[in-house]
């Protein structure tokens, strides 16, 4: 029993129960074609692994095998990858980084802004010999003589 598969155990016994896949379908609530990939070891059709130690646990259960023994014989039989995780910033460390990223945005926006309102002062300013004649020539003074 040792070299048989998870799926083929499942099967030898459910045929000695003399059940069919439709009636362990209905007591399971798990579709037939998940059974079937069960019963022909294609875990990797089936969704992820919770909800295959799931569909182990109950069909295990139906036919009258040990649970724990039928997911621990699937979780041997499963490769094990080790997986490196990705170093991921944390929330604190993401919000001030955010918030460091907002906060040079806003000064550079403000440097921005003195330096345009300073261009535009030199641009603008009013200067002495831009002035029109009207107003940058003395006013001449009014006489009062009559002749």
């Amino acid at each position: 029993m040792s070299t048989e598969t998870v799926g083929s155990t499942l099967r030898r016994q459910r045929e000695q129960k003399r059940m069919g896949i439709a009636e362990v379908s209905r007591v399971t609530r798990i579709p037939v074609p998940t059974l079937d990939a069960i019963e022909q070891d294609h875990f990797d059709d089936l969704p992820g692994e919770v909800f295959v130690k799931g569909f182990l646990r109950s069909y295990a259960q139906t036919v009258g095998i040990s649970p724990d023994e039928i997911v621990a014989r699937y979780a041997a039989s499963r490769r094990v990858a080790v997986v490196t995780p990705l170093p991921v910033a944390s929330p604190v460390q993401a919000a001030r980084e955010g918030q460091g990223r907002r906060f040079g945005v806003a000064i550079a926006l403000v440097l921005l802004l003195i330096l345009f309102t300073l261009a535009m002062s030199i641009v603008l300013k009013p200067r002495g010999r831009d002035m029109p004649p009207e107003l940058s020539e003395r006013a001449a003074p009014v006489s009062t003589d009559r002749a």
